[in-house]
């Protein structure tokens, strides 16, 4: 268990509070071998320290006063409100999880050394689990235990005692949501009021799910119509059902999957350099495989944090589970990595997307900006570079781009979707499941993986949330600066804010 160095007892005190966020996506090393004490005391302690001690001045900056002000209030609202960490084991599994250290971003004997000392917390972690996971839904622990099992990667049986007692207390952890799996609560829904105060405190907004859920029916009205006009221009022949099981047929076997990324990285790279469309171009990525802990995801991109020295970012992907059968690899391969959808990825995952956005990261001019980040704008940011790919004639009009475009929009929009039906209580998670199999063509595992994800990540509509509020004021940007305006002009204002609240988002248009 830990506290921070850092000198601004603000930002000290959030980031006890966030501790693998801390140290992985903000690069605060201090906490490196070290995990978050969310025991019951513990996180009363950590709430009881945010604002820092008493008299404390508000940033001179109003716009990180009220980006400090939301990261705060995030934190209530998690953990003092809905008291997430007694319900759901993501934020324990999180808390254990060892992948950071794979990032090259000091020596690696520096990073095996932190990899043990945390190890060594696994069994104070995992007391401190247990005893807070006193209420967890049976979906909910069902869902999750995938990725607890999987924390069984960074366990070396031939490691010695402080292996032995981590695998030990995983062990523990795994018979504890077992028994909750079977035994807990049958309602895994957080509620509306619930769902909407852990949307809106993030972002210092207030969320109506009403008129979102309508905003959401609308987009899924618009990219079904995009979806199937852009089938018509693939193959004007064929029924829409049959073009997209041509598509979804066209992939890489797993083990050529690396190496087709690492060519549409270049090709992305070089895209968004051309066009100028984002302040930073000197991008490096380098595509690796998911670790087992974080397979949650199909891909994600794992940057160099603002407060490390520079590396290459490291673009990973899921490969199927070793033990699907053959029908179950090629639907995981079909649905998540076929050669329309890839190149689509690229500019999400790289450029113009998220490594764009993180290597601006890095050069944010306060200590606020650089530490604290809304993961609707990050994510929002990179989705809407999908549709701004589009827009811009990536692959001079192949009308697969927008096919891609159209089929993980879905994606995004039905995870909204089911967001709101399976913490409202009007979706069941068969419901979900069969929503992505309708909306995205999803099957089998697939379909299953994005449904369950609904359940420990009740905010993983934030891509499609990101995405609105970025297209609203890009709007507003267009009326307001006249023939001033241009995406460069336009994007860089958004990434001088760092990684915004949505809520804030006004504050671009202002110093822009």
């Amino acid at each position: 268990m830990t506290s921070s160095t850092n000198p601004d007892p603000r930002l000290a005190a959030i980031c006890d509070l966030s501790v693998p966020a801390a140290r992985d996506a903000v690069g605060r090393h201090e906490y490196d071998g070290a995990v978050q004490d969310l025991s019951p005391d513990g996180v009363r302690r950590g709430l009881a320290a945010l604002g820092g001690p008493a008299g404390t001045a508000p940033y001179p900056d109003p716009h990180d006063e009220a980006h400090a002000a939301a990261a705060e209030e995030a934190l209530r609202v998690r953990f003092g409100e809905l008291e997430l960490h007694r319900t759901n084991p993501l934020w324990h599994i999180e808390n254990l999880d060892l992948s950071g250290y794979d990032r090259r971003y000091a020596p690696e004997p520096e990073r095996a050394a932190a990899r043990t000392a945390q190890l060594r917390h696994w069994p104070d972690a995992v007391d401190a689990a247990i005893e807070s996971l006193d209420r967890v839904p049976a979906a909910l622990a069902g869902a999750t235990l995938p990725l607890a099992r999987g924390l069984a990667a960074f366990l070396d049986p031939t490691g010695g005692p402080v292996h032995a007692a981590a695998g030990r207390a995983h062990a523990r952890l795994l018979t504890h949501l077992e028994r909750a799996a079977a035994d807990g609560p049958p309602a895994a829904a957080l509620g509306g009021p619930a769902l909407a105060r852990l949307l809106g405190a993030a972002e210092a907004c207030t969320v109506d799910l009403t008129v979102i859920s309508a905003r959401v029916d609308a987009e899924r009205d618009r990219l079904r119509a995009l979806l199937a006009e852009s089938l018509r221009r693939v193959d004007p022949e064929a029924p829409p059902a049959d073009t997209v099981r041509a598509l979804q047929a066209d992939h890489p076997e797993a083990d050529g999957l690396p190496a087709e990324f690492a060519a549409l990285v270049d090709e992305t790279v070089a895209w968004t350099a051309r066009l100028d469309l984002v302040p930073d171009h000197d991008v490096e990525v380098v595509v690796e495989p998911m670790p087992a802990s974080q397979r949650r995801s199909a891909a994600g991109l794992f940057a160099a944090a603002p407060d490390e020295p520079d590396a290459p970012a490291s673009f990973r992907v899921t490969l199927p589970d070793t033990g699907w059968n053959r029908a179950e690899r090629d639907q995981w391969l079909a649905g998540a990595f076929n050669r329309t959808l890839m190149p689509n990825m690229a500019v999400h995952e790289v450029a113009p997307g998220h490594a764009s956005h993180f290597r601006a990261l890095r050069r944010a001019t306060s200590a606020v900006r650089r530490t604290l980040h809304s993961e609707a704008f990050i994510e929002g940011w990179a989705h809407y570079c999908e549709e701004l790919a589009l827009e811009q004639g990536f692959r001079d009009g192949d009308p697969r781009v927008a096919v891609a475009v159209a089929q993980d929009a879905l994606r995004r929009v039905t995870r909204f979707a089911c967001a709101i039906g399976l913490h409202t209580g009007a979706m069941t998670l068969a419901d979900a499941e069969a929503r992505f199999t309708e909306d995205v063509a999803l099957a089998g595992p697939a379909a299953r993986h994005e449904a369950e994800r609904g359940l420990f990540d009740p905010t993983y509509g934030r891509y499609t949330w990101g995405k609105f509020a970025i297209l609203d004021l890009r709007a507003r940007a267009e009326a307001r600066w006249g023939g001033a305006f241009s995406l460069r002009r336009f994007h860089r204002a958004l990434f001088d804010l760092g990684a915004p609240p949505l809520g804030l988002l006004p504050t671009a248009l202002e110093r822009g």
